[in-house]
């Protein structure tokens, strides 16, 4: 600029000396007017490129703090809110980049079809080109990072449906053998009794010539299914009832009530059924 001033000032005074008073003026003005022109032409151009630059540095600067939301959020990907985070600000870097990219190439060319030759801008704009490679190569840092980091929750969500598959398998087996074990557990504590007149027995082939439970086709629907572990107390609503079926001395007492009836009190329950779980009552 200081140069180009020199110049037009030396024109200026060259003419001078070749013009009479009127003339001079009027050539001072338009070498004024054409100097002032040039420099309009130049602020005009100068601004134009430092708003382009000032641009690419407000991007860089918006890409560093989208490039920080991403890293925060990375702390935690599993969450769903981060997984928003991430992916809106690296679809934002992406877009900047991008931005940045084409305003660097446009410095480039107002700068190369300017008239203003400036070695230092010059490398201003190279400085912001290294910035934005280094973003780059920054952001493709990240985006393996997190690609690495979807591969192994994808890994360890397929895990854990595994293991979930497995556990629900094990649940569901166990809760079938707990109810096998139910049941086992409540046939071995099962137990059978029936109470009826010699006729009522000898119908439902409990009784067969004075013998009790000898044919192995006896009625077993007639006989009352009872748990022995909390069934100890039976009663018989007769005042006459025999045992008829084979039970150990001592685990139980026959006892009236206060009607004079029957009932049977099983006092050591495993010692009681250890002979026959079936119970046959002969009342009259």
């Amino acid at each position: 600029m200081k140069k180009i001033l020199l110049l037009v000032a030396c024109v200026l005074g060259l003419s001078a000396c070749n013009m009479t008073g009127g003339q001079q003026q009027d050539a001072i003005q338009q070498e004024r007017d054409s100097l002032q022109r040039i420099i309009n032409e130049k602020d005009m151009e100068l601004d134009d490129i430092l708003g382009v630059f000032n641009e690419v540095q407000e991007g860089i600067r918006r890409i560093n703090e989208a490039e920080g939301r991403v890293t925060i959020a990375e702390g935690n990907p599993e969450s769903a809110s981060s997984k928003d985070v991430i992916r809106d600000n690296m679809d934002f870097i992406k877009q900047a980049m991008q931005q940045n990219r084409d305003m660097i190439a446009q410095l480039q060319e107002k700068l190369k079809n300017s008239s203003i030759k400036n070695t230092k801008m010059q490398k201003t704009i190279e400085s912001l080109q290294a910035q934005i490679d280094a973003q780059s190569a920054r952001i493709q840092e990240l985006e393996a990072s997190l690609a690495e980091k979807d591969a192994l929750i994808e890994s360890q969500g397929e895990a854990i449906a595994g293991l979930s598959n497995d556990v629900a398998s094990l649940t569901e087996e166990n809760k079938q053998k707990t109810e096998k074990v139910q049941q086992q557990d409540k046939e071995l504590n099962s137990a059978w009794f029936v109470f009826g007149t010699k006729n009522e027995l000898k119908e439902q082939k409990i009784l067969t010539k004075g013998d009790v439970l000898k044919s192995s086709d006896f009625n077993k629907d007639y006989f009352t299914k009872i748990d022995i572990r909390y069934d100890k107390d039976i009663k018989f609503y007769s005042k006459n009832a025999q045992l008829l079926s084979s039970h150990p001395a001592g685990s139980y007492q026959m006892t009236k009530d206060s009607q004079g009836q029957y009932e049977l009190h099983i006092t050591d329950p495993q010692k009681f059924w250890s002979v026959s779980k079936y119970l046959v009552v002969l009342v009259k």
